[in-house]
């Protein structure tokens, strides 16, 4: 999920930054060092929106920095375990699909899709199954649950598996046909229960 996380560093602030103002030169910075970041603690750091620097710098001998203590906010996204999510298909691989969820890219495995036989056609950028002839391509919409998830320290390292084998989830218009067919089935009338035959009692 997507959250503002309030975090805290020290930033040199190198003699060509300073024609900015601080806070500037300090935001600059944090974008350089943070935007794109992935931590197993805050998850895809996705960008800075805001940074409170202190006016008051430490100087290093040697050095013609200035180093100052800074607290910043920072728009981050966090895959959780059986969160759902909405994306979008991006790549189709030999093994499944490559669907785009917020800032990176969820592995949707073959057997993870449904539970008719399926056919991943590369060159098309399709994936057809079998019997309901129900497809995914790049560029479908559609709703999955996260199953894995692995963050490693750096960038490009971040991992996350979802799948679509649960109820009312899948492509968009999966899911469209599956609403439609219960609220079919739930519309439907209750049997009449059968009426009581009344005794024609004893004849005199």
């Amino acid at each position: 999920m997507f959250a503002i996380v309030h975090m805290s560093d020290v930033v040199r602030i190198p003699p060509n930054r300073l024609t900015h103002s601080l806070k500037d030169a300090a935001i600059q910075i944090l974008k350089e060092k943070y935007e794109s970041m992935i931590s197993p603690e805050v998850g895809y750091v996705i960008m800075i929106t805001d940074a409170d620097t202190s006016s008051v710098g430490k100087l290093v001998a040697g050095d013609g920095a200035t180093y100052h203590k800074v607290t910043f906010k920072a728009l981050t996204f966090y895959p959780k375990l059986q969160e759902i999510v909405e994306g979008e298909v991006v790549e189709i691989t030999d093994f499944g699909a490559f669907v785009r969820i917020g800032p990176t890219d969820a592995l949707l495995h073959l057997s993870q899709i449904t539970d008719d036989y399926l056919k991943s056609d590369v060159k098309q950028g399709v994936i057809v199954a079998n019997q309901t002839a129900r497809s995914l391509k790049i560029g479908s919409k559609l709703r999955a649950r996260i199953t894995a998830v692995s963050l490693g320290k750096g960038a490009g390292m971040g991992k996350i598996g979802i799948t679509c084998r649960q109820p009312f989830l899948g492509a968009v218009e999966w899911i469209a046909e599956e609403i439609k067919k219960a609220k079919a089935g739930g519309d439907k009338p209750a049997a009449a229960a059968p009426k009581e035959k009344k005794s024609g009692g004893d004849k005199k």
